[in-house]
């Protein structure tokens, strides 16, 4: 797992050399930040009313009980909602910015001895490709969100193990969508690119958890962003990519690096 948020370290280290690839990175991300900003503003304005909405069997309840049971449920609510926001800003960024990330993983593969070629697939596949993937991450995570919610009513359990198990399957999701912009370049697509994350799973697991908690920080979503997408970059390279998946017409992975 440590090994893992190296990665990120890595990849913050190459933007930090490549000043003019971290700002062309930055484009797509502070357009999808706006939005985000502009819907968690408006729960967070009403979050009173959301939380009376989802526990109308408090109503009956003495003020201090109901009152407590509310700020609880509004808690649940935002943080459920920041999950959410957390684990599709990066699949919706990645698919708003393509171009710029697709540029920026390429420099990191050049970088390091080059780059695959592009693969040999129509422009209009690869996108329906990746609005599909989007939005069956967005029902994914919108399920775990729940589950999340649910579970941050249980007493202490609720505000200790649940947010740490929040952390740890949003950075799990969050390392395939980044590394996604590499392995679809090697013609590794959802299916496989989850079987690669399983056999790997605490190495993918320690980059998505240090990438989850530097996109908590205030603006750290935005800034690192081309970072993180350089990290998974080197990640798939140099450590998911090294499978037998990968053997294609009878040419060695290794040449897909």
């Amino acid at each position: 797992m440590f090994t893992g948020a190296k990665y990120l370290l890595r990849g913050l280290g190459w933007v930090a050399r490549h000043p003019r690839q971290w700002l062309f990175g930055l484009i797509p991300a502070v357009i999808v930040l706006a939005v985000y900003a502009v819907v968690l503003g408006l729960l967070a304005f009403n979050l009173d009313t959301v939380a009376a909405w989802v526990t109308p069997f408090a109503d009956g309840w003495s003020e201090g009980l109901r009152t407590a049971t509310r700020v609880v449920a509004g808690l649940a609510v935002f943080g459920a909602s920041a999950f959410v926001a957390v684990l599709t800003f990066t699949a919706l960024t990645l698919l708003v910015g393509d171009p710029f990330y697709e540029s920026i993983a390429v420099r990191v593969e050049d970088s390091q001895g080059g780059a695959p070629p592009e693969p040999d697939e129509p422009l209009l596949t690869q996108i329906a490709r990746a609005v599909k993937d989007a939005a069956l991450l967005g029902v994914i995570a919108v399920a775990f969100a729940l589950v999340f919610f649910v579970c941050g009513f249980i007493p202490v359990i609720g505000q200790t193990v649940v947010p740490v198990l929040a952390a740890c399957v949003s950075g799990y999701f969050l390392a395939g969508e980044l590394a996604s912009v590499a392995l679809e370049r090697r013609g590794v697509h959802r299916r496989e690119r989850l079987g690669l994350m399983k056999r790997q799973r605490p190495l993918v697991v320690g980059f998505g958890v240090a990438t989850f908690v530097v996109f908590l920080i205030p603006l750290g979503a935005v800034l690192a962003m081309p970072g993180a997408v350089a990290g998974a970059t080197l990640l798939a390279r140099e450590r998911l990519a090294i499978n037998p998946l990968l053997t294609e017409g009878g040419r060695d992975a290794p040449e897909y690096r």
